[in-house]
């Protein structure tokens, strides 16, 4: 137990080093305006860093994922209803989020760069047809490796998911393969972990960079798209799973959330939602939801019902190019909110894994635009707590969801422990709960109750 604490400090000690850099680089910019906008060249040198990352962190997430989906959809119903669930409940998060972002539109006036202006307007005045065909003909490599030594995000989009279903194909023939993968991933993002320590200088650059271009606009900006976001969220939770949750289970979204609450301060004091794993699967289990439920739908809704990272995603994005000048059209919004969808499973809890899928998406399909990634990493942390809450949120009601439609929630006994009637026995709170509650998750059957 000691050691993940000592993860959690250090990570801690980085998000505490952000905001004192993003703190300075504000004062910088104001103080000093000409100095501010020549440190531009630090929060640059950060995203390249980041843009050095994607193609990997793209190839084992899609791999590894691919293979997630296969294993969730063998055990039958539940699988099945989970994976459905998960899909549309991201569908609905990223459609809130467009709608949010484009009626604010946050980063409206601030006009940090004319080249990203220039070059949609130059994308703008090719000819449609022509300029279709070649992106479709762009996405296919040269080589099988060279996606990955030319920096094309989409190219290695189409090569991992080749890869994937050509493993999955292979059956366990594919397992040492995939164990392989797996290690490369665990290298991957132990350098982007290594990377993000770098966050700070390139959150005072940037900030710097910006505040000394614009002044108090830049900070107003991202006052907007930082409230923005919590309302979004909080929409989100209170508008369409509250609701959902009465309906098909009868069940209070704010009591189940006070019976959360230990689990929600964890999340707050670590803005991880992994770090409440293991007491969700118990705490679900206790609430009512039957085991293999509960095995089946937390992991998987780990790495698949991220709400609030969708939500932060979209924002994220419209924000990036309102403020640069050169704003999505919303062929282009929908077209890169579900690469970023599709891109970002299976990173969940892994610090910069949320950046590096911001700034792949904007790679993809609009490279001039990427340099404002370096303006989000400021208030990065901000929005980080938001986000971990709004997707543990999503995954509590989902379970609670799930087990009702399977028949496998006991409806009764979750009155009486919200009622505080049967409470909690932390103490009952062990490892081997944990991975057997995961183990759950990996087998082939379940009980026929369930299928």
């Amino acid at each position: 137990m000691s050691e993940p604490q000592v993860r959690r400090d250090k990570t801690r000690y980085l998000y505490l080093a952000v905001i004192v850099a993003a703190v300075a680089g504000v004062a910088v910019g104001f103080l000093a305006p000409g100095l501010g906008v020549a440190l531009k060249p630090l929060g640059t040198a950060f995203v390249a860093l980041i843009k050095m990352m994607i193609s990997p962190i793209i190839f084992c997430t899609i791999v590894l994922g691919i293979g997630s989906v296969a294993k969730a959809a063998k055990v039958g119903r539940v699988g099945g209803l989970a994976l459905g669930y998960f899909l549309v409940m991201s569908t609905v998060a990223l459609a809130i989020g467009l709608v949010v972002g484009n009626l604010v539109d946050p980063g409206q006036g601030l006009q940090l760069t004319d080249s990203a202006r220039e070059a949609a307007a130059a994308e703008a005045a090719k000819g449609g047809e022509s300029d279709t065909t070649a992106f479709l003909l762009g996405i296919i490599p040269a080589t099988l490796v060279s996606a990955f030594t030319e920096g094309s995000v989409l190219q290695t989009l189409l090569v991992a998911l080749l890869a994937g279903f050509a493993l999955q194909a292979m059956g366990p023939r594919a397992t040492p393969i995939l164990t392989g993968v797996e290690h490369i991933q665990r290298l991957v993002f132990r350098i982007l972990a290594m990377i993000m320590w770098a966050a700070p200088v390139g959150a005072f650059g940037a900030m710097a960079a910006v505040v000394g271009a614009t002044g108090v606009d830049a900070l107003t900006s991202l006052g907007v798209i930082m409230l923005s976001f919590y309302a979004t969220c909080l929409l989100f939770v209170f508008v369409i799973l509250g609701p959902l949750l009465h309906v098909v289970a009868r069940v209070n979204v704010l009591s189940l959330f006070s019976y959360l609450r230990r689990e929600f301060l964890l999340i707050l004091s670590t803005s991880s939602s992994e770090s409440a794993l293991p007491r969700l699967i118990a705490k679900m289990e206790h609430l009512g939801v039957s085991r293999p439920v509960v095995g089946i739908t937390v992991p998987t809704g780990y790495s698949f019902n991220l709400d609030g990272t969708a939500i932060y995603l979209t924002m994220a994005t419209l924000f990036v190019a309102s403020a640069t000048g050169a704003p999505l059209s919303f062929g282009e919004q929908v077209s890169l909110l579900v690469f970023m969808m599709i891109a970002s499973k299976g990173a969940a809890g892994v610090t910069g894994a949320g950046l590096a899928t911001l700034a792949s998406g904007l790679q993809s399909h609009r490279p001039e635009l990427v340099d404002g990634v370096g303006l989000i990493v400021g208030i990065d942390r901000f929005m980080s707590e938001a986000r971990a809450l709004t997707n543990f949120a999503g995954n509590a009601v989902a379970t609670v969801v799930i087990g009702s439609w399977t028949g496998e929630f006991d409806r009764e006994r979750a009155q009486e422990v919200l009622s505080g009637r049967d409470p909690f026995d932390e103490t009952t709170l062990l490892d081997e709960e944990h991975e057997s509650a995961s183990e759950a998750a990996s087998k082939d059957a379940v009980p026929e109750s369930v299928r």
